[in-house]
């Protein structure tokens, strides 16, 4: 089992602290620093030799917020995966923070092993939204509306495109998209870079909450 190298960052001492303790508790997490603040984040990253694979980042901090945070880490070390973890369950916020590139968006009264899931998950697909942030995404559009990208322009799938779409959203990796459709690996991943930019979203989990949003999966998603 590989091991998940991991940030916490929070200024809620007692939180943060608790979350720490779960972290060591598990045998393929390893907990690399906690930080209090966004900044104080940035600067640890500066000082490490070993890939970070997660932070686990909350939305309000003083200085540099959670939104600030995910922005900086996007430009600046896109290998990190994020994920958000607050008290905040605002479906334009949840919207936001994925199309800039978050990988998953937990409120803090989650349970443990919804947490522990989400960080296997993201780890392992690059992405992770839980049923009930697809449930309240999904009731915020009682019709379904044409499509548009991020920038609010008018845009088509293909039949392809679609397909190749609703099998990144089930976790499906390229390789079991191309043995799933009879298609190359290449041409996978052709339509995969296609749709981000035809999306003009960041990463497979922006795929996913557009998909979520035009309700283009079935039910059992």
């Amino acid at each position: 089992m590989s091991q998940i190298n991991i940030v916490i960052v929070d200024d809620q001492n007692l939180f943060r602290q608790s979350l720490s303790l779960l972290i060591n508790s598990i045998e393929n997490f390893k907990l690399m620093a906690e930080c209090n603040s966004g900044q104080a984040f940035i600067e640890t990253l500066k000082t490490f030799d070993i890939k970070i694979d997660i932070a686990i980042i909350d939305m309000d901090m003083p200085g540099m917020n959670g939104i600030e945070l995910n922005k900086y880490l996007q430009n600046n070390y896109p290998h990190i995966k994020v994920i958000i973890l607050t008290v905040h369950a605002n479906e334009l916020l949840i919207s936001q923070m994925i199309s800039e590139g978050a990988s998953s968006y937990l409120v803090k009264n989650c349970d443990k092993d919804e947490l522990l899931l989400t960080i296997n998950t993201v780890y392992k697909t690059g992405f992770y939204f839980n049923k009930q942030i697809i449930k309240s995404l999904r009731s915020g559009a009682k019709n379904r509306p044409a499509l548009q990208d991020l920038s609010g322009a008018p845009i088509t799938l293909s039949k392809r495109e679609s397909q190749v779409l609703k099998l990144l959203c089930r976790e499906y990796n390229n390789v079991e998209i191309a043995a799933e459709l009879y298609i190359s690996v290449r041409t996978v991943e052709g339509h995969r870079v296609g749709l981000i930019n035809k999306i003009k979203c960041r990463t497979t989990a922006g795929l996913v909450l557009f998909a979520i949003k035009y309700q283009l999966l079935d039910a059992s998603f």
